[in-house]
């Protein structure tokens, strides 16, 4: 078995060496982007409103804030991109810190209408 992946491991080092630095590099962020790839998947199809309240907490909005937000990224069918991120997005577009995007948020609901 390990000289199997022994004479594996020596031709994928020929192949590689065949390769230039840029080439090389290119397959790197290639295979990164293949191996991430699930995981990225995973985390857009497998979030909840608990787990978006607990990314805001952290982000330094308060618990009542936090869900207030969370309801309304959920109504307007943005909770697969993440309140985090929708918060974000609003501080950016409105040009506020994260406290005041999340008050915003829960202030005007139509400020959620085409974000993305």
């Amino acid at each position: 078995m390990a000289e199997d992946r022994i004479k594996r491991f020596t031709e994928r080092q020929k192949e590689l060496n065949k390769l230039s630095d840029e080439e090389l590099k290119n397959q790197f962020w290639q295979l990164c982007d293949r191996l991430v790839e699930p995981i990225v998947e995973l985390a857009r199809t497998h979030t909840s409103p608990s787990i978006e309240r607990s990314v805001l907490l952290r982000m330094g909005i308060d618990s009542i804030t936090a869900h207030g937000v969370v309801d309304r990224v959920l109504e307007a069918g943005l909770l697969g991109k993440g309140a985090g991120h929708v918060v974000l997005k609003v501080a950016e577009k409105q040009g506020v810190n994260i406290p005041t995007a999340a008050a915003l948020i829960n202030e005007k609901k139509e400020i959620l209408s085409e974000l993305f």
